[in-house]
């Protein structure tokens, strides 16, 4: 079968879709042959190295990249309940030091890292939910907010901070969208109640908006300091990739999140997809032989949504 891999840092010159054994499911696992998978930054950089540099990786002669992935069940390990062959799922493929990853013909996950398939979606919409949604998901959840409450969204219009407007704006929590001009209809759509545009100097522009500053941050948009400057003091922030996240100051709580798998959590998150509560966007789809066209457009940016290989 195929798998994306790298056996050398670098550009996306480096990236090869390579044959590889099938692999087997082991205790706990199930194996899904691969109908959409997503392309993150995540896997730009790892791509790059930038992930080894940081000392999130150790190095190695094959690095598999893909972390989403929407498909069908073909193999149940032992162990495993409630999950057979010929179940449509989506799950996540959390770690970084793997020979393959989930963009492949075929990927093995832990059981509890998979739900359904959200109904009345495609694969290649229903790949674009598990890691941004569960980022967005439990980020949100780390800062605490209570209905009523303030939170600040950078990247409101891309793939991580449409996800984070639209579960807070559901929470009854009030959210400022910080996105590019030409996006305010969309992130007021997503749920967005005030709007700052991208260009504004944020601690200025926001604090004009709710006096005193927000109650909390959620940087997508990798903003640092800008969007600190946003928070009240006590406030909480959210950083979302490591050593973007700026000094604690005013008594701001600040921590970086690390997204991890839950499938439970991601079955709540399809069941809000089914509802029409949460909105799955697709940037584009190529074929898995395209994977480096696929790393070249998202590291051009503007996207809306994700890009998706279709094994």
């Amino acid at each position: 079968m195929r798998a994306v891999v790298v056996r050398s840092f670098g550009g996306p010159e480096v990236l090869e879709v390579a044959e590889v054994p099938v692999p087997v499911a082991g205790e706990g696992q199930v194996r899904i042959r691969v109908e959409a998978a997503t392309v993150n930054p995540v896997d730009l950089a790892t791509r790059s190295g930038a992930l080894a540099e940081a000392g999130l990786m150790p190095a190695r002669d094959v690095v598999g990249l893909g972390w989403d992935v929407a498909g069908t069940v073909e193999e149940v390990g032992p162990g495993v309940t409630g999950i057979e062959p010929g179940d449509r799922v989506i799950g996540l493929s959390d770690r970084l030091d793997v020979p393959l990853g989930a963009q492949a013909d075929q990927v093995v996950l832990d059981a509890d890292a998979v739900t359904a398939t959200p109904a009345g979606v495609s694969p290649v919409q229903a790949a674009t939910l598990p890691l941004n949604g569960l980022t967005a998901a439990q980020a949100l959840d780390g800062l605490g907010l209570s209905p009523g409450q303030t939170l600040l969204v950078t990247g409101a219009a891309g793939a991580v901070g449409g996800f984070a407007t639209q579960l807070a704006a559901a929470r009854g929590i009030r959210v400022v969208a910080v996105a590019g001009a030409g996006d305010e209809p969309l992130v007021r759509e997503l749920g967005a109640d005030l709007f700052v545009p991208r260009t504004a100097r944020l601690g200025e522009a926001v604090r004009a908006l709710v006096p005193g500053g927000v109650h909390a941050a959620l940087d997508a948009a990798l903003t640092g300091a800008a969007a600190l400057d946003a928070v009240r003091s006590h406030g909480a922030f959210a950083a979302l990739v490591a050593g973007a996240a700026p000094p604690p100051l005013r008594g701001v709580r600040v921590f970086t999140h690390w997204i991890y798998a839950d499938g439970a959590r991601l079955a709540e998150l399809a069941a809000l997809v089914e509802a029409g509560s949460l909105t799955l966007r697709v940037a584009g789809t190529l074929p898995l032989e395209q994977v480096a066209a696929a790393h070249k457009r998202l590291a051009e940016g503007g996207l809306r949504g994700r890009l998706v290989l279709t094994p």
